[in-house]
């Protein structure tokens, strides 16, 4: 798998991040992982190995417009 940076609003270069799979052209989204119980009660079928960042900045900064 190829990771192509698309962006980050971070100062430090860390996280929330976004890239692109070039393969794909599914997207990876760095960011902190949410693990309140209370958030994530309403979420369904979550998989063991799965988990959810929620980076709304990078999302809406970076993706394609229209």
């Amino acid at each position: 798998m190829t990771l192509r940076f698309i962006g980050t609003t971070s100062e430090y270069g860390n996280c929330p991040t976004l890239y692109e799979v070039v393969e794909t052209g599914d997207i990876a989204v760095q960011g902190d992982v949410l693990t309140d119980p209370g958030h994530l009660a309403p979420l369904r079928g979550v998989g063991e190995h799965e988990a959810f960042v929620f980076p709304r900045d990078p999302l809406t900064r970076f993706a394609p417009k229209g």
